[in-house]
């Protein structure tokens, strides 16, 4: 019978790591920044979120979500922003075209499941929500793309925005108040410079002591750097980081990468009360970056920190020896190096160019590393988490 009938979707979604950060809101309510900023999406093989998003009319309202098997609360303003747009675009679909079922008007029962841990600084929030405008423009069949669908987004999370394109991407800031030009675009796509590489220092999996949110709205109210940083530094950042993107210049994209993720949390350090996302292990791992580099006579590595203490660190293929090989002869027990990635990596013979208690403290302080590189945008998949009968799988 049409009334019992399961309407389902399912959409992998990528996390992307800031090279330029977004730090700051203009108008909180519809997530608008303060600046504009620039991202590397990473491949979905090794961070991914996985949602289904189903609908029936047998289903009892109101909408639920369960992610990694745990019921959460979906009647906050920012995921019901999203629901709400995506069920409006729907209902516009099936007021001119009668023949379609009245989705908009069914309960939705979304299950998402994450493959890296959740709020550790890891983007989870930019992912979940990409997924999940995802999954349901897909359920709904809506023909928006995905830069009118990150207008969507970026009501959820606003990384979110970023993570419905792959490669390299922009969220540029806008200038209008009702923010239709605070949008999302491709900067350059993953096959125009696909041998960027990642490597991930997972310092801690706990959730962040400060919460990106609340964490913006701080530093926006008190810090003086911050204006500074939003209205000089960041504009003149964003063209340079793009102009070393189209010339494959990786020495002024490492550069500009760790000057950026530096001055971001000085303004964090200027917010009063101070907020400390870094901690001893993460400056271990940025001497280590140093050290590679000076060893290295030019930039072969550059480290960036989001909210949170881990380390991402990017560098080209070609130098995966002489920046991962060398994390994995100090770290090659800890959990991340098995899988082809890891069986790929050479280990590096000479680690002496690292100091002893920079080596000692990254081997106590990272638990794992996750070794990963460039990636596309969303990917529609035909593995559900919603079984037939309307019950998470």
């Amino acid at each position: 019978m049409e009334e019992q009938k399961i309407y389902r979707a399912s959409t992998t979604a990528p996390v992307n790591i800031a090279v330029i950060k977004y730090w700051g809101k203009r108008d909180p309510r519809l997530n608008l920044p303060t600046n504009s900023s620039l991202s590397v999406t990473l491949a979905q093989s090794d961070l991914r979120t996985h949602t289904t998003a189903s609908c029936s009319a047998s289903f009892s309202s109101p909408d639920t979500l369960i992610l990694n098997s745990q019921p959460q609360e979906i009647s906050s303003p920012r995921p019901q922003a999203c629901i709400h747009a995506l069920r409006a675009l729907r209902a516009t679909l099936e007021g001119t075209d009668s023949s379609l079922p009245p989705l908009s008007k069914f309960p939705l029962r979304l299950v998402s499941i994450n493959n890296f841990p959740t709020a550790a600084g890891l983007a989870s929030s930019a992912a979940g929500f990409a997924a999940l405008v995802r999954a349901i423009a897909d359920l709904y069949t809506l023909p928006q793309s995905p830069t009118e669908l990150s207008l969507i987004a970026r009501q959820g999370s606003g990384s979110a925005c970023r993570s419905l394109l792959g490669g390299y991407v922009a969220w540029d800031r806008g200038t209008r108040d009702d923010g239709v030009d605070s949008v999302a675009r491709i900067v350059a796509p993953k096959s125009y410079w696909p041998e960027m590489r990642a490597l991930i220092l997972i310092v801690s999996a706990d959730k962040k002591g400060v919460s990106s949110t609340s964490g913006m709205q701080a530093t926006v109210q008190t810090s003086k750097l911050f204006q500074t940083r939003t209205k000089e530094v960041v504009p003149r950042e964003m063209e340079a980081i793009e102009k070393s993107i189209l010339e494959k210049d990786f020495q002024t994209f490492g550069r500009i990468t760790m000057r950026e993720s530096n001055s971001f949390h000085a303004t964090c350090l200027d917010t009063e009360p101070p907020i400390f996302y870094l901690n001893d292990v993460s400056k271990a791992a940025i001497r280590a970056v140093e050290d590679i580099n000076t060893k290295a006579g030019k930039i072969i590595a550059a480290y960036t920190f989001d909210a949170g203490p881990n380390a991402v660190i990017y560098y080209l293929k070609e130098y995966t020896t002489g920046v991962a090989g060398l994390f994995k002869a100090i770290l090659g027990e800890q959990h991340g190096w098995g899988g082809e990635r890891g069986a790929a990596v050479a280990v590096a013979e000479d680690v002496s160019l690292l100091d002893a208690q920079v080596a000692s403290t990254l081997r106590t302080g990272v638990s794992s590393v996750i070794l990963t590189a460039i990636g596309e945008g969303p990917i529609s998949v035909r593995e559900h988490l919603v079984d037939e009968q309307g019950k998470p799988a």
